[in-house]
């Protein structure tokens, strides 16, 4: 096949959405198959180039941040992207398009499918349907939903990178999409060893969505203990986090590493115990995913996102995991029981090895191309 994937992020901008996109597309390409993607640019990256033998092409739309992108910004990349899209339809004539995000993507999808009549498989990720990260998007899907439904009602196939996302997206438009969980190539078994303090990871943007104030409040009431920190992102909030963490006397136990490459965050886990997720929402973490591979135990919020990769009960237990209500002093009571209990710890870093396989790529990439097979017939 001939697949042309649109994403309005592609790393090194964007998080887990755009990494998804690079396996994927990067999957199609070792079977066989053509894949050109078009996404958003920055101006120190290049215009055009072949990356794990895909063609890239990146869009200028004056978006500032590699890690983050506001509204507006979102707006001017889908303006740019339509034309561009078209034009790419009519010149390469792709079997598929494969949409990542409804939205802001889904639109540049549906517009260009509509004047070309090539169909589009859609993948949803979270902030991209209404319900997903209500802090951040409930006010803007108010008005917006009304014209994201044709969006989802003209996709040839949708998809939803979670079980939780899946559901969000049929009470909203009443259709239940294909649940292809997140995956990623599994490396080779690592040797689980302890660290002595504990070291713990946390990975994300500093946003309201991802809540690092309150692993910050939760390490502030576990300074007695021992623990070693390490925190990789940049944000809206880091200034405030750092100022959290002077004010409680922890900032000396927390490195603070700022945005970093995919690579990086890989050599994170590899000397790391435990991941922090305290998240308001999540569709299905990429970080999560990988931390599995990794053998790292996970402490998070007990939220539909991380319950297809965080289990806290049975005997393959590979998370501790606590009520948003419950505040800092949950999320501590949650990361205390790993802490003063080594074996638990260890079990749960043995059970996340076992639960990795449930991820395996091959298995996601095979149902991504059957179904971009269908919708290409």
């Amino acid at each position: 096949m001939k697949i042309l994937i649109l994403n309005y992020e592609y790393p090194p901008i964007g998080g887990g959405g755009g990494r998804l996109a690079a396996k994927v597309g990067a999957g199609l390409v070792a079977r066989g198959h053509q894949v050109r993607l078009l996404t958003a640019g920055m101006p120190h990256l290049p215009m055009e180039s072949i990356e794990q033998g895909m063609e890239i092409r990146r869009l200028r739309a004056l978006r500032k941040r590699e890690d983050t992108c506001s509204v507006p910004e979102m707006a001017l990349w889908v303006l740019a992207a339509i034309p561009a899209a078209i034009a790419e339809v009519r010149r390469w004539k792709p079997d598929v398009i494969h949409a990542h995000f409804a939205v802001p993507t889904g639109a540049v999808a549906w517009v260009t499918s509509k004047i070309t009549g090539i169909p589009y498989v859609l993948t949803a990720h979270l902030g991209d349907v209404p319900g997903g990260v209500p802090e951040q998007t409930g006010d803007l899907f108010r008005w917006l939903q009304p014209f994201t439904v044709p969006i989802w009602k003209c996709a040839a196939a949708t998809t939803a990178v979670s079980s939780f996302v899946a559901g969000l997206a049929e009470k909203a438009y009443g259709i239940r999409p294909q649940i292809i969980l997140n995956g990623m190539e599994l490396p080779a078994t690592p040797l689980l060893e302890a660290h002595e303090p504990p070291r713990l990871l946390l990975v994300g943007r500093m946003s309201i969505q991802k809540n690092p104030l309150l692993a910050i409040q939760a390490l502030g009431l576990l300074k007695d203990l021992s623990w070693h920190c390490t925190m990789i992102g940049d944000g809206p909030l880091l200034v405030e986090v750092k100022a959290e963490a002077v004010r409680l006397g922890i900032l000396e136990r927390i490195d603070f590493k700022g945005w970093a490459s995919a690579e990086d965050v890989s050599t994170a886990m590899d000397t790391s115990d435990i991941l922090l997720i305290p998240s308001l929402s999540e569709g299905l973490p990429m970080v999560a995913v990988e931390a599995l591979a990794h053998g790292l135990a996970i402490v998070g919020s007990r939220i539909g996102g991380l319950a297809d990769v965080a289990q806290d009960t049975g005997e393959q237990a590979n998370a501790c995991l606590f009520n948003l209500d419950q505040g800092a002093e949950g999320f501590a009571g949650a990361l205390k029981s790993f802490l003063l209990n080594p074996a638990a710890l260890r079990d749960a870093r043995v059970a996340s090895l076992a639960l990795a396989s449930r991820f395996d790529l091959k298995h996601s990439l095979d149902l991504y191309e059957r179904l971009l097979a269908t919708a290409a017939r």
